[in-house]
């Protein structure tokens, strides 16, 4: 059988057929419309519909979209892409394709790929972290996506920053969800980038950041060991919490470096017992991940 997945972003849309095997046999990428809801249904259904023409034979689909289906209501909630808001997405996308259809949060795909055949193969569980231009995160045992009553598991990017201190970590900050202090207004790349600027009054990206931090420059460095300790104070919340056996890393934020040799020994600082035997990895499927694992909730 093959699994069909849509990875729906702000601005494109990735699909991707797997076979039996995992291999991705069929790969398009398209804009995503937004300019009505009914626009983007249609075109949602328009690239089933490709996927579906270019195969013979059974075929299951999944979707990850940024936000998550309310397990109550069915509708959507938290996305970014406004018009998918209070909307039945699930239910019409599965009604109107007449087959089954699964519809998960675009984190929780990139953590059902990295347990099912990346970095978390072969652990029972398995924490998927997203370090982007947002936070993101989910929760995998057994290869099994543990999404919660509430539709939230693994949403650790809004939780409150662990030890807060204005006079280490900068003044308070309010996250666009209406809290104050979350994790993801500091440990993401735009929180990085964020903090870099109100210290220093430099606007800076991530790698410019990190470029600065290996030309040994004393603010750039400065600004990355404070970064590395949020870092380590967010992630032993997620230990404490799941003591997942693996943490697996994702995003921009993830592909450097610079971010994993002391990883494991700064988290165990905050993790209850002083001892962390987590082991933390880049993901292994990078920016497919999100695509994969939307084709391995289909079935």
């Amino acid at each position: 059988m093959y699994r069909t997945g849509l990875d729906i972003g702000g601005t494109k849309i990735e699909a991707a057929v797997m076979d039996e095997r995992g291999e991705i046999v069929w790969r398009q990428r398209f804009p995503t419309i937004k300019s009505s809801y009914a626009d983007f249904f249609d075109a949602v259904v328009e690239i089933i519909s490709q996927a579906r023409a270019a195969f013979c034979g059974p075929m299951s689909i999944g979707i990850g979209i940024p936000g998550s289906v309310d397990a109550r209501s069915g509708r959507v909630k938290n996305s970014n892409i406004l018009i998918l808001n209070d909307r039945p997405f699930a239910a019409q996308i599965t009604a109107h394709m007449q087959q089954p259809i699964t519809v998960s949060n675009d984190a929780n795909c990139f953590t059902l790929s990295e347990a099912i055949d990346g970095s978390g193969q072969g652990s029972d569980g398995v924490f998927g972290v997203i370090l982007g231009t947002g936070c993101g995160g989910g929760f995998a045992i057994g290869r099994r996506l543990i999404t919660g009553v509430n539709s939230c598991s693994g949403e650790w990017g809004h939780n409150p920053l662990p030890h807060y201190q204005p006079e280490r970590d900068g003044p308070a900050v309010r996250c666009y969800c209406g809290q104050q202090n979350c994790v993801e207004s500091f440990i993401s790349g735009t929180g990085l980038e964020r903090q870099y600027q109100a210290r220093y009054g430099e606007k800076l990206s991530v790698a410019e950041i990190v470029s600065r931090v290996k030309d040994s420059d004393p603010l750039a460095i400065d600004m990355w060991q404070r970064y590395l300790d949020q870092v380590a104070r967010s992630l032993a919340i997620i230990v404490n919490i799941v003591d997942p056996d693996v943490i697996v890393l994702g995003g921009g934020v993830s592909n450097v470096d610079l971010l994993y040799p002391e990883l494991q020994s700064r988290v165990a600082e905050y993790v209850f017992g002083k001892q962390c035997w987590t082991t933390f990895l880049q993901a292994t499927h990078g920016d497919s991940s999100g695509v994969r694992g939307a084709a391995w909730l289909g079935g």
